[in-house]
């Protein structure tokens, strides 16, 4: 039985189960819009579960038929109304700063595979925090937007850069200033998700891809993604380098040494992330 998270709020459920942990965006009738509550929740919950050994995958999904449909442009209006307190400009860059580090830039540099699990439409600050995962799958439902242009924001949560280095920065381009709707086998042509499938088969699906990573070699996994990251825009030979010794300081773990024994023997490796 999945143990449950106390993420602290309601717009945020959490569960762990084989070494899989489940994070859900919870705010359903808004299509999982993100808001302050839900943000910090996130924020906190994924600086945990970055640290908890048993945890070995996160997935990031939304409840309904949504994943994400980025910030609650609805409730920033209600914000801007006379009467509610306001907050300076200074204050409010220093805020967005800390919340996109400890979501996006967290999702993207933490020593453990993220995947997200696309159900529906994932736009805007929503689109950019699935591409920050490592894997993406979504349903055939499943539409995407950046969403910005259309509300007059330039964009956040690391979506340029992100969609720059799966698509290129032409594509990248197009897709913000013109902000058009795509479907989920679009994405898939364009390399933004890994797969579409059924949205019945889209859990068991990414489900049983999380459960195979869990279970894998969680040391070489945190050295593969820091040399992953370090490839997009890096240069070459500092790649290289690091990579000669990251592949030696694996090459000296108990996991690698039952993966070789087990090669012997024929059969599936047992990893302890040691």
């Amino acid at each position: 039985m999945a143990d449950l998270i106390d993420t602290g709020s309601e717009t945020l459920l959490g569960t762990i189960d084989e070494g899989v942990a489940v994070i859900t965006l919870n705010r359903p009738e808004r299509r999982n819009a993100l808001s302050a509550d839900m943000i910090a929740a996130l924020a906190r919950v994924l600086g945990a579960l970055e640290h908890d050994d048993t945890v070995g995958c996160i997935v990031l999904t939304g409840a309904g038929s949504a994943f994400c449909s980025g910030g609650d442009v609805k409730g920033m209006a209600e914000a801007g109304r006379p009467g509610e307190p306001s907050v300076s400009f200074d204050a409010r860059v220093q805020r967005q700063r800390r919340d996109q580090r400890a979501i996006s830039g967290r999702l993207y540099e933490m020593p453990k595979p993220t995947v997200a699990m696309i159900p529906g439409p994932a736009a805007g600050a929503g689109l950019s925090i699935a591409l920050a995962c490592d894997l993406r799958y979504a349903a055939d439902t499943a539409v995407f937007t950046t969403a910005f242009a259309k509300v007059g924001f330039a964009g956040d949560y690391g979506g340029t850069w992100f969609l720059t280095q799966l698509v290129g920065p032409s594509k990248a381009r197009e897709l913000y200033l013109l902000a058009d709707r795509f479907s989920a086998n679009e994405a898939e042509r364009l390399g933004i998700v890994n797969a579409v499938l059924p949205a019945a088969e889209l859990e068991p699906h990414t489900l049983s891809i999380a459960r195979r990573l869990a279970a894998g070699p969680r040391i070489a996994y945190r050295y593969m993604k820091e040399n992953l990251n370090r490839a997009v825009g890096g240069e070459l030979g500092e790649c290289l380098d690091m990579e000669a010794l990251l592949h030696n300081h694996t090459g000296r773990t108990e996991d690698h040494r039952e993966a070789a024994q087990a090669f012997v023997e024929k059969r599936e490796p047992v990893f302890k992330g040691r």
